[in-house]
């Protein structure tokens, strides 16, 4: 639940801020203005974040969400992840159904010479939602490649042939196949280095642990094409800033883990040569409220914005700053402009290159393309990578 309004900044709104949110609020003149434009800015923490906007790597698509929001985190979370509409329940996430698509029949006889990477990653105790697809999940998950499970048989052992076995030969088959995929996840480990120098120190930044890993499986080869990672701790309904000092608090020092840890993947991704075929893309199950509250921190929200990285986005802002009334109520929110079922669909059609009826299976339904980043070149062979 990321705010929004205090991330990137509308600054041809700034008087309507200092009105309805000013002990939150960040002072103008510490706010960290984008090239080309004089009405947006970032948060002073996001000085990392900023330079690779600022060198075209970084593309900010303004006021995402969904029609008929819902307020709750799991309900939310839920809706983002499977791509459903607010009053639609799916089991399957939108990333899932997808992978469905290219590993049929996932998990039998996988893997397999064709397929001998995991369909996807997420770095982290548990596999999300968006990499379930209809029957099964098509996401394992990894804390530490180099350390991560050992062979331990190449069978699935005996189980009686009732229910209860079938799924007991389905859980040992998991196990083993998990054990295969370990392989190939180490051997990708050991074939490359983390290059870059401007990571922190291991422990200091949670979610730059994670991106070294990612950064580092790519390098080595792994085909795996999906990778996600997480940082919590943007419910910020109190606490959000230091009083006095709003640039400072928990929520700045959120954002600079987000932008040291980016910036720093992007630049290992160079260094190790594979930037050009890795998109990166952040999200958060919503914005928050217009109005903050009396604890120095804002409640559940609607639309907010989110950012596209690595050298092949088409860099800038991509809808409008979101209008700050005068008078706005503790029930106004930031109206939105873009979908965010529309920004999947732009990775899907353009990054990965999914056919139309592909597209179709995987969002359900029709959503406009956003051009934040160029159609895949159809003759080119050489895989991309997503990261979300």
């Amino acid at each position: 639940g990321n705010d929004g309004i205090n991330t990137v900044l509308p600054l041809d709104q700034y008087s309507n801020i200092m009105n309805v949110r000013s002990n939150v609020a960040i002072a103008e003149n510490k706010v960290l203005k984008l090239n080309g434009t004089n009405a947006t800015g970032l948060h002073p923490a996001m000085t990392e974040l900023r330079a690779m906007y600022d060198s075209g790597k970084v593309s900010i698509v303004q006021s995402v969400g969904y029609p008929n929001p819902d307020f709750s985190h799991f309900r939310s979370t839920d809706i983002w992840l499977t791509a459903s509409d607010s009053n639609q329940f799916l089991s399957s996430g939108w990333m899932g159904r997808y992978l469905d698509l290219k590993f049929p029949d996932y998990p039998t006889d996988y893997p397999n010479t064709e397929h001998p990477d995991p369909p996807a990653i997420q770095i982290g105790a548990m596999v999300s939602t968006a990499l379930q697809g209809h029957s099964h999940s098509l996401g394992m998950s990894i804390t530490d490649p180099t350390s991560f499970y050992q062979f331990v048989t190449g069978t699935v052992d005996p189980a009686p042939a009732t229910p209860a076995g079938h799924e007991l030969t389905y859980v040992r088959l998991v196990a083993q196949q998990t054990q295969a995929y370990s392989a190939v996840v180490k051997n990708a480990a050991n074939k490359a280095s983390n290059l870059s120098t401007l990571y922190p120190t291991a422990g200091q930044n949670t979610l730059a642990d994670q991106l070294k890993i990612v950064a580092q499986l790519i390098a080595g080869g792994l085909k795996t094409q999906v990778y996600m990672v997480s940082l919590g701790g943007f419910d910020t309904h109190s606490a959000q800033v230091v009083a006095g000092a709003t640039e400072t608090g928990n929520h700045a020092t959120l954002l600079s883990r987000i932008s040291v840890a980016v910036n720093a993947f992007q630049d290992d991704l160079q260094k190790l040569g594979v930037a050009d075929r890795v998109l990166g893309m952040t999200f958060s199950e919503f914005g928050r409220r217009i109005i903050s509250n009396a604890s120095l921190g804002t409640d559940h929200g609607t639309a907010a914005p989110m950012f596209l990285f690595g050298s092949k986005v088409n860099g800038g802002i991509y809808g409008t700053n979101p209008i700050i009334p005068s008078s706005p109520t503790v029930n106004d929110n930031i109206p939105m402009q873009y979908d965010f079922r529309s920004i999947y669909t732009t990775v899907l059609k353009n990054w990965f290159g999914v056919s139309d009826t592909e597209l179709s299976q995987t969002m359900l339904k029709d959503f406009p393309l956003v051009n934040f980043v160029s159609p895949a070149n159809p003759s080119c062979a050489m895989p991309r990578w997503s990261l979300f």
